[in-house]
């Protein structure tokens, strides 16, 4: 098993996420391929964040606003297809409309956190998809079953192992497994 992980850059447009499609879909042996969110991102979703910690929902919306129509754009470059752009654009278009429920008076750092989640949920959904619409089977895993950081915010080595274990014998037979850097759980 490979573990092949792309940051933000190889995954930052239409273009770099067929390249890095084509990168993962060579070779025999099974992978996990972990993605990171698209090239800024990150930093918009830690604006987000800032704005609504400092009750600014107007600047929480522009930010949001500039950033799906970035999503928009790389969607309709990305598919050929009207069927898998549409899935695209729904799978994206849900997690702005998350993030914008989370808009309101009492902002804690566990929106947050959801928030600062998903840039990675939305790469690996696209990714995922694009691969589809290739004729290209994979599965998505999703980093919140299986990764958790112990008490001391280090990986918790023996949780992670019983749950990806579990996890890949449930969906074997795959060669392209899809899951999030940056995110998981902690011991709490």
């Amino acid at each position: 098993m490979n573990v092949l992980k792309f940051g933000g850059t190889s995954v930052g447009s239409a273009e770099r996420i067929k390249n890095v499609a084509r990168l993962i879909t060579t070779g025999d042996e099974p992978r996990i391929v972990v993605l990171s969110a698209m090239a800024g991102t990150t930093n918009a979703l830690v604006e987000i964040a800032d704005y609504l910690y400092k009750k600014n929902p107007d600047g929480a919306n522009e930010v949001i606003n500039r950033l799906s129509l970035k999503y928009a754009e790389a969607i309709n470059e990305l598919y050929a297809t009207p069927e898998y752009r549409q899935r695209a654009e729904e799978s994206v278009t849900a997690h702005f409309d998350l993030i914008r429920s989370l808009i309101k008076d009492m902002f804690t750092s566990f929106e947050e956190r959801i928030i600062l989640a998903r840039g990675e949920l939305m790469s690996t959904e696209m990714m995922h998809l694009y691969l589809a619409e290739q004729g290209i089977t994979s599965t998505p895993l999703s980093a919140l079953d299986f990764m958790r950081t112990d008490k001391n915010a280090e990986p918790d080595l023996p949780y992670i192992k019983e749950k990806l274990s579990a996890i890949m014998k449930e969906h074997e037979g795959y060669q392209i497994y899809i899951t999030q850097g940056f995110i998981c759980r902690n011991a709490y």
